[in-house]
């Protein structure tokens, strides 16, 4: 990403938050988020640092603007996926969407872990958001109340452990992760199978 070329100052369009927030992405994406900052952002920008004070507050103002829209992203992209989907074939499409959103953003979605969600009314609302998709996906399996939330819970530590580990090359070889990631989503399935009230359901996966 490089500094815009030619033109004058009055020339470019008028900075906002909108476009300070989308540039910060941007750049978190392509770069990776440790090599984020004010600096990098103003310059690919083309302003001086200090204009970007008018429209975030700081780096841990933009770095919490990142880390809301990577859930947004990530909540809207779970369910487009899973849409006429139920059962098994759900929390496949779950799990498959869940790793592409981070191969796809994954400077995005590092933010998601790097500024607290406690206590922002904002961000818990854009966690439970995610677990809001989640829950509506698992519906086919007929489970109580309290057994939904609680494997809404579980597919979200285990979708994000494991693209975690896979961005970052935790899962060392000779092992295929795409093996050992359909193993994960059987494992999930069985057990939410097992909850179900509905024994009767397929437990086939989709690939």
């Amino acid at each position: 990403m490089t500094r815009p070329k030619g033109g004058s100052m009055s020339e470019r369009p008028p900075l906002d938050s909108a476009k300070v927030i989308a540039t910060a992405a941007d750049v978190a994406d392509a770069e990776g988020l440790d090599r984020l900052t004010l600096t990098r952002v103003a310059d690919v920008l083309g302003v001086r640092q200090p204009a970007l004070y008018r429209h975030v507050e700081g780096y841990d103002d933009l770095l919490r603007s990142l880390s809301l829209r990577g859930r947004e992203i990530l909540a809207q992209r779970l369910a487009d996926a899973t849409v006429g989907l139920s059962g098994d074939d759900a929390v496949a499409a779950l799990g498959h969407a869940w790793r592409q959103v981070v191969r796809d953003h994954p400077g995005i979605y590092a933010a998601t872990d790097r500024y607290p969600c406690a206590g922002d009314a904002e961000l818990e609302a854009a966690v439970e958001g995610v677990l809001a998709v989640l829950g509506q996906a698992l519906r086919g399996y007929d489970l109580s109340d309290e057994d939904l939330v609680h494997a809404a819970r579980a597919l979200r530590s285990a979708f994000h452990g494991f693209s975690h580990l896979e961005s970052g090359d935790g899962h060392p070889l000779p092992h295929d992760p795409e093996d050992t990631f359909d193993h994960l989503v059987q494992l999930l399935c069985a057990g939410i199978q097992r909850l179900s009230r509905k024994p009767e359901m397929s437990t086939g996966v989709v690939e």
